[in-house]
């Protein structure tokens, strides 16, 4: 069995933030595979970094 594992964060856009920051949203993902001898993160190497997106 598969299982994705996606904890986020949003910030609503009216929210008492620093302008900078409202309306944003990061999530990260890990998909983990469950066997029944234990279970192992198929994503623990892929690259982990801040990016920033221009709407």
């Amino acid at each position: 069995m598969v299982l994705t594992v996606e904890p986020g964060l949003y910030i609503a856009p009216d929210a008492d933030v620093p302008e900078a920051y409202r309306g944003i949203g990061v999530r990260i993902e890990d998909d983990i595979v469950i066997t029944e001898t234990g279970n192992e993160n198929l994503t623990a190497g892929v690259v982990r970094r801040r990016m920033t997106l221009k709407h």
